[in-house]
């Protein structure tokens, strides 16, 4: 493994590469990542790096919206086949559909989408800004949000709106059990549940702390208590762990795992710097049309 580690430092010094990683990655590819974040600091970083190649170790749609913010730049993605059944669940034809269907609508996306979904999209949120940008539209503004219906209603709940709501959502997060966490609370009733928006509303009614990747491990690194369930995908334990290695971290079972985030691999990595593929490509008309959400929500999400 080190030659391997070794090898890829050479690759990317080599190549005026940068390697991105998300929080749900292995701990191997988040270790060798020159930095690590969710989807919204992985946004900024790629907007704002000078590097000629970005090495996206995610999923498919995170390459997508770096070559999007960064189209003069080369991006790697070192699975292609990683995807994700959240902007799975959302087609670009079908949710044009169903914008034309309601007209007079702003059209708020995740960014957890494809490129052509946001080609059709007013803005763009993360899991972080998503209430903060909902909210810097007027009250009576009429919204549809999409593609994640848990953080649909989450938002609608915490903001008093009434956005209209595309029905998707994230397997994984969607399928973490109540039975469990009580079960859990019941064994370690010191502990706090910390839960990601993307779970569903009976699992957000149980938690102790609702928000994105980067604000449950700053909430768990600030936090006095040092018992913690955790309510989001297990990639986000290595970070945790790093940062409160005398913390104990409970999982809610083997249904935190995403093995689409999990295909990255140090070979990979290495294979895709030395080949120089699998690249991203995005249509020009999709990539200038999709810029454009991308480019407003990191001027709402710096206000």
């Amino acid at each position: 493994m080190n030659n391997l580690i070794k090898a890829i430092n050479e690759l990317k010094k080599e190549k005026n590469a940068i390697i991105l990683g998300h929080y749900y990655q292995k701990g191997e590819i988040q270790d060798i990542a020159d930095y690590v974040g969710d989807s919204l600091a992985l946004a900024q970083l790629a907007a704002k790096t000078e590097a000629d190649i970005i090495v996206m170790c995610g999923v498919h749609f995170m390459g997508e919206t770096a070559k999007v913010l960064c189209p003069d730049k080369k991006v790697l993605v070192p699975d292609m086949e990683a995807g994700c059944s959240l902007a799975d669940s959302c087609p670009a034809d079908q949710f044009a559909q169903f914008v034309k269907e309601h007209p007079g609508h702003t059209v708020i996306s995740y960014v957890n989408t494809t490129a052509a979904v946001k080609a059709v999209t007013d803005v763009v949120v993360t899991s972080t800004n998503a209430r903060q940008i909902v909210e810097s539209f007027p009250k009576d503004e009429k919204i549809i949000f999409g593609p994640d219906r848990n953080l649909g209603n989450y938002i609608n709940s915490v903001t008093n709106r009434n956005m209209l709501l595309w029905d998707g959502a994230c397997h994984v997060h969607e399928q973490f059990s109540v039975e469990k966490i009580v079960e859990l609370k019941t064994q370690h009733p010191e502990a706090l549940v910390l839960t990601h928006p993307e779970c569903t509303e009976d699992v957000i009614e149980l938690s102790d702390f609702v928000g994105s990747t980067s604000e449950i491990i700053d909430y768990a690194t600030k936090s006095v208590a040092d018992r913690f369930i955790i309510c989001t995908e297990m990639g986000v334990f290595f970070e945790l762990q790093q940062k409160n290695p005398e913390k104990k971290f409970y999982s809610v079972g083997h249904r935190q795992f995403c093995p689409n985030m999990k295909k990255v691999t140090l070979e990979r990595v290495e294979e895709a710097l030395e080949k120089m593929q699998p690249y991203v490509e995005v249509p020009q008309d999709v990539l200038e049309a999709a810029a454009k959400p991308l480019k407003r929500m990191l001027e709402l999400a710096a206000k």
